[in-house]
């Protein structure tokens, strides 16, 4: 079995490993990642021999440590991502290049719409009767985008967002709530096979998928990390939230995984807070005492346009994994558009935990 994982800010690590009578056996690691000294990497292959074939990813970490060399030092490599690399192998996981990937990215559409289009293209990825699809999201009128299980009224000001002309909707996926307005945003959806996530945790599925935006940003000259559970940030502070949702494929077959980011690209702060209900709990973990430090917009950092600086992650993502021009589906606009009626401006979505 073989199984690939790339450490998020760090090298690829390759795992090839068989499986006999519940262990494992014969694991050879290999990558581009560096390692001192050389028989580290002996001893990392023979703390792998004979581990029950059902440790998790932290059990085998667990064990790699235990057997290194004293003075063992690793660069673009940790001892979780070898385990990681080993469940994956275990769970015959599919890497990026495994697949044809489309680009969608059209004209502005409501706030609605978009929520639609995130349930019905991932469930169609599930179905397998899409390809793993990138959708660049543009906004026809400004939103504010609460998460599923946040409540409509501590996090929204009806007031502020009537004054403000600002959408409320729910999403599918749950995290917290983003302020978005068209040109000073930048949002963006994956909806993948499970296949691309399997043996990795629901914390490790998120560095994973934003792994590839982290390197278009690196390639703008700005160093971003990934800072759990789910935020992209600088030493400038926060410039991205993502959100994920699992979607169960038809007879309860794999299914797919919906996984968005919302980015600020620009972004009126005072308006922001007229319009969210930021309390000083959600700010206590943070490091700072005002909203508006939190995030830290990317047009400042690049000094590039909008639409340069989603041009140049595109063509980083194309780079990668390869990336054809796709569109939405005359039938898939026409379920979105029934769903955006039906479920997503309607109050008994929009307002489910009031």
């Amino acid at each position: 079995m073989h199984g690939e994982y790339k450490v998020p800010g760090g090298k690829l690590v390759v795992v090839d490993v068989d499986v006999k009578d519940g262990v494992l056996r014969h694991a050879r690691v290999a990558g581009d990642f560096f390692l001192e000294p050389d028989e580290a990497l002996d001893a990392v292959n023979a703390a792998l021999e004979g581990a029950p074939a059902d440790t998790d990813a932290a059990g085998l970490a667990a064990r790699i440590e235990a057997a290194l060399p004293a003075g063992t030092v690793m660069y673009g490599l940790t001892a979780e991502g070898v385990g990681i690399a080993v469940r994956r192998a275990l769970a015959h996981a599919t890497d990026w290049t495994d697949y044809d990937w489309q680009l969608v990215h059209e004209g502005p559409q409501p706030p609605a719409l978009h929520m639609a289009l995130d349930e019905v293209l991932t469930a169609e990825v599930a179905a397998g009767r899409r390809p793993p699809t990138l959708r660049v999201w543009e906004w026809a009128s400004p939103a504010v985008i609460i998460g599923s299980f946040q409540s409509l009224s501590n996090e929204v000001d009806p007031e502020g967002a009537r004054r403000h002309g600002v959408d409320v909707v729910r999403r599918i996926s749950g995290g917290g709530a983003m302020f978005v307005e068209p040109g000073n945003t930048i949002t963006y959806s994956l909806s993948v096979p499970e296949a691309l996530v399997q043996g990795l945790s629901f914390q490790d599925s998120y560095a994973y998928l934003d792994d590839w935006v982290l390197g278009a940003l690196g390639d703008m000259g700005i160093r971003a990390w990934y800072q759990p559970l789910n935020d992209i940030a600088t030493d400038q502070g926060k410039i991205a939230g993502a959100a994920q949702k699992r979607i169960v494929g038809p007879d309860g077959a794999p299914g797919a995984v919906l996984h968005h980011v919302t980015m600020a690209y620009d972004i009126d702060a005072d308006k922001m807070l007229e319009v969210l209900r930021i309390g000083k709990e959600k700010l206590s973990d943070k490091g700072t005492k005002s909203a508006k430090k939190r995030v830290d917009p990317l047009r400042r950092q690049t000094g590039l346009p909008r639409e340069a600086v989603i041009g140049r992650m595109v063509d980083s993502f194309r780079a990668r994994y390869g990336l054809t021009q796709g569109k939405v589906t005359d039938g898939e606009l026409a379920r979105a558009q029934e769903l955006a009626r039906t479920k997503f401006t309607a109050p008994e979505w929009v307002a489910r935990v009031p």
